[in-house]
């Protein structure tokens, strides 16, 4: 049934545009990786927002299908977005009609203003983050990448709900999560076998924590993933690879991080001691390790302070 369906879309699908020329983006080009039929992935680098990058740092994938292309997150500005488009069309015969936004970080929605004909979507808590944090998020986008952001542009998706979904004719599933930010959309396309998980998984860079709502609840939702009969995963950043690989990445990264910080909070011990300590050589060796682990200690110590200290719940 499943080499049916593949074989009845590729057939409908018309050759895509030939590639003139290299589509660039800040002065380097967009390369478009094919992760398995009729579907491919954008990395970003594995830096965090800045002038050199001009906000490139988070991944978007897109599915070719008879009734047009759907994104899965538009990066971090409508100018990225125009690339990201010209990109497409050099894969796909039929533009973009479907974008569906992961989260409500920047780097991942941001983009959306150049595909002003297709339908946007993400889950409904998401959109309320995006509405409540996007004009502190464009100031924080302009002021790290030295680019104006026309905030009539940054529009909001529409909201949607969990459960499966068909887009023209093409079905996915839809999984609510919020470990990482606390409204993370992750998408399962049964058909190719492909798990598009936005920041719920980074791999080979470190996990950006800031707005997750709990570590042990992020462990808890990876945990449930695993489950899903997913053969290659795409995170919100590093490359793809297998499920097990990128989920167990994260899950041993986050759960060293919650149990470093509960062990110093619970000697009545401060931040400082909590910094004050060598990364284990496994996640030494992920991009941006020190950057986010002291990110992440001077934002979330004090939860656990205030838990395990003063035993207020948080």
């Amino acid at each position: 049934m499943k080499a049916h369906f593949l074989g009845s879309l590729a057939a409908l699908l018309a050759a895509p545009l030939l590639a003139s020329e290299p589509v660039m983006f800040c002065e380097r080009p967009l390369v478009a990786q094919r992760v398995a039929e009729n579907t491919w992935m954008v990395e970003g680098l594995t830096e965090e927002l800045s002038t050199s990058n001009c906000g490139h740092i988070g991944n978007q994938a897109f599915i070719a299908t008879p009734n047009g292309v759907i994104l899965i997150d538009s990066g971090s500005s409508p100018h990225f977005g125009e690339a990201l488009k010209a990109l497409i069309a050099q894969h796909a015969s039929h533009p973009v009609r479907w974008v569906l936004n992961t989260h409500h970080h920047p780097d991942h929605f941001f983009g959306n203003a150049a595909f002003d004909k297709a339908q946007h979507l993400t889950l409904t808590t998401t959109r309320e983050l995006m509405a409540r944090d996007r004009d502190a998020l464009i100031d924080n986008v302009e002021r790290l990448t030295g680019r104006s952001l026309e905030r009539s542009h940054i529009a909001l998706p529409d909201a949607t709900e969990a459960g499966d979904i068909t887009l023209g004719s093409y079905p996915l599933s839809l999984y609510a999560m919020s470990g990482h930010s606390g409204g993370d959309l992750v998408i399962m396309d049964h058909a190719t076998g492909v798990l598009f998980l936005g920041d719920m998984g980074f791999y080979q860079r470190a996990a950006a924590t800031a707005h997750t709502p709990g570590l042990q609840q992020w462990q808890e939702e990876l945990h449930d993933l695993r489950l899903l009969n997913a053969t290659i995963a795409v995170p919100g950043h590093g490359p793809s690879a297998t499920p097990d690989t990128i989920l167990g990445q994260t899950i041993e990264y986050l759960d060293w991080l919650d149990q470093h910080l509960s062990d110093v909070a619970s000697e009545g011990l401060g931040a400082n001691h909590a910094l004050a300590v060598e990364l284990p050589d496994t996640f030494s060796a992920m991009a941006l390790a020190e950057y986010e682990f002291t990110r992440s200690v001077m934002q979330l110590y004090p939860r656990y302070e205030a838990r395990l200290l003063w035993g207020t719940p948080h």
